[in-house]
């Protein structure tokens, strides 16, 4: 089960440090969303996305190798791609790049879901051990 959860982990890690590219300016950020950005406001807002993409991602990929940290990965990973899919479906009419990074995002939710149920029948199969 520990490498199924290390899996499970490094997916929706990779999956978060796509976007990291981002921060590289709007050309970047104009092929993986599909939208021209040529606001500044918007360009800071958007590269420093690409950043804390970076820390999710990081985290996540950390974690597999620092299991302390995976309860703490699992649950930003879980905010981050869940609080995406929320406004993305909530708001529609999206381009089909973005349709892309929806579809990739569900990808990361389920591995993060199924990474997080491992790690808490583990932990509980732990626990349970202990007190016998």
């Amino acid at each position: 089960m520990r490498y199924f959860i290390a899996a499970t982990l490094l997916a929706g890690g990779l999956i978060h440090l796509l976007p990291v590219v981002g921060v590289l300016g709007p050309e970047r950020l104009a092929s993986l969303y599909g939208v021209s950005i040529v606001d500044p406001n918007s360009l800071i807002l958007m590269r420093h996305r690409a950043v804390l993409f970076g820390l999710i991602g990081g985290l996540m990929v950390l974690s597999v190798f620092k299991p302390a940290l995976q309860p703490l990965a699992f649950g930003v990973g879980l905010i981050s791609a869940s609080s995406f899919l929320c406004i993305a479906w909530s708001v529609g009419q999206y381009n089909a790049l973005l349709s892309r990074v929806v579809a990739v995002d569900i990808v990361a939710l389920a591995c993060l879901v199924a990474g997080a149920i491992a790690h808490a029948l583990q932990r509980a199969e732990q626990t349970g051990a202990s007190r016998s």
